[in-house]
């Protein structure tokens, strides 16, 4: 165990020894093992956008045991997946790759404006796959938030009690926010916070922007110059609403873009003191070879190796 984990670790001191022992095997598992960074396979797009937006680029990523080899080969941290996914590969790949079931998903038969997500797996489901976490997405700005929460909480306690890990995927969406306000930084650090709140271990969120949506926030930062400018800066802030950096608070890949791009955003996180990176789309979306590539390249920026 290395000081960092260790250090890491120290911040969860409510948890039992099952949760902290499936948290230090998600920090210690792969490439970045040890070194307080996370690198983390997400393929829950087909369940969210449709098989053929998410697959027909690269076709052998219908098959679920792709997504395996791919976490595997790149050296990733964890691999998380809704129930299907999972249940297609976790008997080949036992003790691999740390799991994480991802137990809530919507679809896009209906695109609705206020998103809620239907609770698609369980704890017993996560513990009999061999799981070291569950995954669970809230929209704060949605409508039907306050029910979100409430399944949260329950979930989290339920997830603690059986030693697992709580991953919240928090997005802001819904009628009572802008397409700008979906990653403004005000609302993006909000909702790192209320995922905290309601129990997280790790905190997933999109890379914020400069622009403020709330009148009330755009104020305090105004007023406060709280510093915002620079993606390092936003991430250095967002590091902050997630309890000061007692909570992991990892970013978002996001949809598929330039490779320059994407890698200005993974050296952002670094700088900013973010704990890394889920990387779905970018990765899986371009042939095994490229995304091993990818994948390899974020990571050597996390790990210090390259610029």
């Amino acid at each position: 165990m290395t000081p960092r984990v260790k250090e890491i670790l120290s911040c969860y001191g409510a948890d039992n020894p099952g949760t902290l022992t499936n948290l230090a095997r998600l920090l210690n598992h792969g490439t970045l093992g040890g070194t307080g960074k996370m690198v983390i396979l997400p393929v829950d797009q087909g369940f969210e956008h449709g098989p053929a937006r998410s697959f027909a680029v690269n076709p052998p990523g219908y098959n679920p045991l792709y997504h395996f080899e791919l976490a595997i080969e790149a050296g990733c941290n964890a691999y998380a997946a809704p129930l299907g996914f999972l249940e297609a590969g976790a008997r080949e790949f036992a003790g691999d790759i740390p799991l994480i079931l991802k137990i809530n998903s919507k679809d896009l038969t209906a695109d609705e404006k206020d998103p809620i997500s239907a609770r698609t797996g369980t704890i017993d489901d996560a513990l009999r796959l061999g799981c070291s976490a569950v995954g669970f997405t809230i929209y704060p700005g949605s409508a039907m938030r306050i029910e979100m929460y409430e399944q949260l909480a329950e979930l989290a306690h339920e997830a603690k009690q059986a030693g697992l890990v709580v991953i919240v995927w928090s997005y802001p969406r819904g009628t009572s926010l802008s397409k700008d306000g979906e990653t403004a930084m005000d609302v993006d650090g909000y909702a790192a916070h209320i995922a905290c709140q309601l129990g997280a271990h790790i905190v997933k969120i999109k890379l914020p922007s400069d622009h403020l949506e709330q009148p009330a926030a755009k104020k305090v930062y105004e007023t406060e110059k709280i510093p915002i400018a620079t993606t390092a800066e936003r991430v250095r802030h967002a590091v902050q609403c997630a309890f000061d950096g007692r909570r992991i608070l990892i970013f978002s890949g996001g949809p598929s873009e330039s490779d320059d791009k994407l890698l200005d955003g993974i050296r952002a996180i670094r700088d900013g003191g973010g704990f890394g990176s889920i990387i779905g789309r970018n990765s899986f979306q371009r042939s095994k070879k490229d995304g091993l590539k990818l994948l390899r390249t974020i990571m050597d920026i996390y790990a210090g190796k390259t610029k």
